[in-house]
């Protein structure tokens, strides 16, 4: 286990659990390569120097098990590196199942759990025994008029590709590029991507020749399966002269000697300038090229627990509660006719309420991360299931570039887990099912993010069989949870809303993954903790269709305050699409329920008076408003007696004893110093539209 203080043990969390995610994106890419036909050998060699950064981390800190599974891994990815073994499905299943086990290591680190890890014991056991015999072949790496020199530097890896790449049937060519000394890094790097689309760089030498004391000359050797017009087309430039390789008429040394036969030669050109070798040494063990006697670090990042940004909202939050404070008192003192006072006062609130929201926006960036995060985790459990119940699965993902607070992130990974298990198991059909109704063999499911005002929307696409609306309903009446009188009176979304019930699933057998009735009820209780709504939509034969809708975050938010009989009420702004006066004659009763028409479209009401159980007597004011709130596709209009202005606010939980209270999502305290409570719109969007008895429901909720 991980030695040292609190602080090194985060630290040493932190940074394993972002190397495995980065080795765990490398094994998706190579899983996509291999079902392609195509091999990108830097995915293996970016995979084999993960694994090689988590053994030395877990050297420093003491984690025995991790450097264990760390070093047979390393074997494993050595042989795939090197062609001692190819990469197969099978191989990459072992792999994928190391990243599982790599995460089962760091929580039983994290919360320190008693736990053996026999886990990582069965998996080292299976690598000891995993691979294949080296490969003897002959090499026909002698077949090419290569330069000697170039030849010697070739590490065992650079000469393995070579040797691949010719008997792929690869022609080879030598670029001469001059390059600036001040820039050579960036440029290298920029000249190797834009070869990617034509072959492969395999290794450079310097030529020793110069134009200037601030320029090198290096000779690059690439592979290709384009001719030397395209290539002069594509990478041609003033700075670069490419030329063909020739074949040579015959073998001038046996194929079996070794190729690497100069060791003095790699000694003189490391002294030149920057080698392969020694480039490809910094990339493997990521030793900054720093000049002698600099201890500087590369990293320009700083891990940050996300408590400590919690505790720094909570600050900015007080501060807001002051400038509140400011702006009461110049008005104070502005009616006592302090006016020149009330000015300076002024003066200083703005530039005061000027820093407080750069301070608050910088924060709210920090805690901010892409969904990728999430959706490469998602990516593993597809490859996994798909692979267990024999069906495939191409998984397509857009957006994982979408923002979203770092605490949403966390908790999302489970409901939409549960959601892409249901697709694969319950709502992709077998192969056999697919081709019969003339479906692709291959089912699909789509992950797409993005951002649509203050909101995230996260949608989960599958083409399976859609949602079998009778199953549905008769186990939905088998459990009481409807009677069959009130089935003809139900809409298709109020029908498709059963699949969020506990107890409820269209499968009488339970599979390993999906049909036990659980998982979707959890699915919408976790999402509505996070103030989001889940919409379905479905086709019978063609597919479902899952949207989530999430505020970007939960710290800092902007909230009407509104006024409900004596008592005050924030609602968060980004639910909140307008409010309009109220008209009591506007109002008509549609299916039991009370609506009003906005702009030709019907809007479901709920009086918060009648609600929270308030007295019904005439507010104070008879003019009353509507807020109408929307969360997806879905919309409430609120009828409040007072709107009294927008304000930031950070909401704070209710504690343990209240979190069962539905309808709040916690209570914040005002500029005044009042304290009132923040409305959850989405869960009294899900009260109110889904029919039930919403003013009783919440009378036992809230005691």
């Amino acid at each position: 286990m991980a030695e040292g203080g609190d602080k090194a043990r985060e630290e040493f969390l932190s940074e394993a659990q972002e190397i495995i995610e980065s080795l765990s994106r490398s094994l998706l890419a190579l899983d996509a390569s291999l079902k392609a036909g195509t091999s990108d050998p830097s995915l293996i060699n970016e995979a084999f120097r993960a694994v090689h950064t988590l053994k030395g981390l877990a050297g420093l800190f003491g984690a025995a098990k991790m450097g264990t599974l760390s070093h047979r891994l390393e074997d494993v990815l050595d042989g795939l590196r090197l062609g001692r073994m190819d990469l197969t499905p099978e191989t990459l299943d072992i792999l994928f199942n190391a990243v599982d086990v790599y995460g089962r290591i760091l929580q039983v680190e994290r919360d320190s759990l008693d736990d053996p890890l026999m886990i990582v014991d069965d998996l080292v056991g299976r690598l000891e025994n995993f691979g294949a015999e080296d490969k003897e072949e002959m090499s026909p790496v002698v077949e090419y008029d290569l330069d000697p020199g170039m030849l010697a530097v070739l590490t065992e890896y650079e000469e393995h590709r070579l040797r691949t790449n010719i008997e792929q049937g690869l022609g080879l060519y030598r670029l001469r590029v001059q390059f600036e000394l001040a820039t050579i890094d960036k440029a290298l790097d920029d000249i190797k991507e834009r070869a990617k689309t034509h072959g492969e760089i395999i290794t450079y030498l310097p030529t020793g020749e110069t134009t200037s004391a601030d320029t090198i000359e290096l000779d690059l050797l690439m592979a290709s399966r384009d001719d030397l017009a395209t290539l002069i087309g594509s990478l041609g430039a003033d700075n670069v002269v490419i030329e063909a390789i020739p074949r040579r008429g015959r073998p001038s040394r046996a194929p079996s000697q070794p190729l690497t036969t100069a060791p003095e030669a790699r000694q003189i050109s490391s002294m030149d300038a920057p080698s392969p070798s020694a480039l490809d040494l910094a990339d493997s063990s990521d030793v900054a090229a720093e000049p002698a006697g600099s201890l500087r670090s590369v990293a320009q990042t700083v891990r940050v627990d996300i408590n400590k940004l919690d505790h720094l909202m909570n600050i900015v939050g007080e501060l807001a509660i002051v400038r509140g404070s400011f702006s009461r008192l110049t008005e104070r003192l502005r009616g006592e006719g302090q006016r020149q006072l009330a000015a300076e006062l002024q003066r200083l609130h703005r530039n005061f309420d000027r820093r407080l929201a750069e301070m608050q926006d910088g924060i709210l960036e920090v805690r901010m991360v892409p969904l990728g995060q999430v959706f490469d985790r998602l990516a593993r459990v597809v490859r996994q299931i798909s692979r267990e119940v024999s069906k495939e699965i191409r998984l397509v993902i857009t957006g994982a570039e979408t923002e979203i607070d770092k605490l949403i992130v966390e908790e999302l990974s489970d409901p939409l887990m549960h959601m892409i298990r249901n697709a694969i198991d319950h709502g992709i059909e077998g192969a056999e099912g697919r081709q019969a109704v003339g479906k692709p063999e291959a089912g699909t499911i789509a992950l797409n993010a993005f951002q649509k005002g203050n909101h995230v929307m996260i949608e989960i696409e599958d083409d399976g069989a859609g949602i079998d609306d009778e199953a549905l309903i008769a186990k939905a009446v088998s459990q009481g949870l409807v009677e069959a009188g009130e089935v003809p009176d139900l809409s298709r979304d109020e029908i498709l809303a059963f699949v969020f019930l506990p107890g409820v699933s269209t499968r009488d057998e339970a599979g390993d993954y999906s049909g036990r009735g659980v998982g979707m009820d959890v699915v919408k209780t976790n999402i509505s903790k996070l103030g989001g709504v889940i919409d379905v939509q479905s086709e019978t034969g063609i597919g479902t269709k899952m949207t989530i809708t999430l505020p970007i975050t939960l710290a800092i938010v902007s909230a009407l305050i509104i006024r409900v009989s004596r008592q005050l009420f924030a609602i968060p702004l980004n639910s909140v699409t307008e409010a309009i006066a109220f008209d009591e004659s506007s109002v008509k009763i549609v299916d039991g329920r009370e609506v009003m028409t906005i702009r030709g479209t019907t809007l479901p009401l709920c009086r918060l008076r009648k609600l929270f159980q308030f007295p019904q007597g005439q507010p104070d004011d008879k003019r009353r408003f509507v807020v109408v709130t929307s969360l997806g596709s879905r919309r409430l209009g609120l009828v409040v007696d007072h709107l009294l202005g927008q304000q930031d606010i950070v909401i704070k939980s209710l504690g343990k004893s209240l979190a069962s209270v539905r309808g709040f999502a916690g209570a914040t305290e005002l500029g005044d110093q009042r304290v009132c409570l923040v409305l959850d719109p989405a869960a009294l969007i899900e009260e109110v539209l889904v029919g039930v008895d919403t003013r009783e429901d919440f009378a036992r909720s809230n005691g």
